[in-house]
């Protein structure tokens, strides 16, 4: 989103372009998804979601003006919308205590059942998908957003706060508690974390399929598209941080081709 050819397409569709607004939205589309899926755990709300910013990425496009970066400003337009995003009808979210006690009564309850043999890897995987997703949702989504941009994204603080229109110190504080719970989190239950606990996502596994966690005839998480090469399988079992956990996981790409939806809206609007 920041290169020459990404700023022309801006510039040409303030002026009207309707085939540059769609290069416009391609462009952004990717990132906008992924941190919608990060933010909001389900890929058909990460979708629904990822539109919406679209669409206010159009609306609002005349009133980009360059004096922040453009990936900048449209992870601004993305975070005012999924702070809110069906507010009124939003799945509902857990705590770390809450996620913690159902994973302490999957681990004793594993403890005395039959080993899965063989362990099916794309199952296994979409395990460890849902499981880390599941503890990004156990912050608040002001401090979730906080953690992603600053701890899995990798933004600068500077650039963060401006997203989330803070002061720097303001953001930094945010992260810095968003670290705290999530690394005392893993340090007291993950066994990728601390070799000596018990949970381990091959033994929860029987206990994710029948609680209908993971399904095995859909892996919603393992369907999707990604950008970068899928390190999930190579680089979570080293890792031994949060960050690092949560770095090792696949940076995702949008699953359809919104420019074409934005170009079908607009028709449809007779805009």
């Amino acid at each position: 989103m920041e290169n020459s050819e990404v700023m022309r397409l801006v510039e040409q569709a303030q002026r009207g372009d309707r085939g540059a607004l769609e290069g416009v939205v391609r462009a952004a589309q990717d990132d906008v998804f992924h941190l919608a899926l990060r933010m909001l755990g389900d890929p058909e709300d990460a979708r629904d979601a990822c539109q919406e910013v679209l669409v206010r990425v159009v609306t609002k496009l005349g009133s980009f003006r360059g004096e922040s970066r453009f990936r900048t400003w449209v992870y601004s337009v993305a975070t005012h919308a999924l702070l809110n995003f069906r507010k009124e009808t939003r799945r509902p979210e857990t705590s770390f205590d809450e996620l913690g006690a159902n994973l302490d009564a999957a681990v004793a309850a594993a403890s005395g059942a039959a080993p899965r043999s063989p362990v099916d890897d794309a199952l296994l995987n979409e395990a460890k998908l849902t499981c880390t997703q599941g503890m990004l949702l156990c912050l608040d989504r002001p401090h979730r957003l906080a953690y992603i941009l600053g701890e899995i994204l990798e933004l600068p603080g500077e650039q963060a706060a401006a997203i989330l229109e803070i002061q720097p110190a303001a953001f930094r504080q945010r992260l810095s508690r968003a670290r705290e719970d999530m690394e005392t989190f893993l340090a007291g239950r993950c066994g990728f974390a601390q070799p000596e606990n018990a949970c381990r996502c091959e033994k929860l596994l029987p206990f994710a399929l029948a609680a209908g966690i993971v399904d095995a005839n859909r892996l919603r998480l393992r369907a999707l598209p990604i950008r970068s090469a899928d390190k999930l399988l190579i680089g979570i079992e080293e890792a031994r941080t949060a960050a690092e956990i949560f770095r090792s996981l696949p940076t995702y790409a949008a699953p359809v081709d919104f420019g074409a939806l934005i170009r079908t809206t607009l028709s449809q609007d007779g805009g």
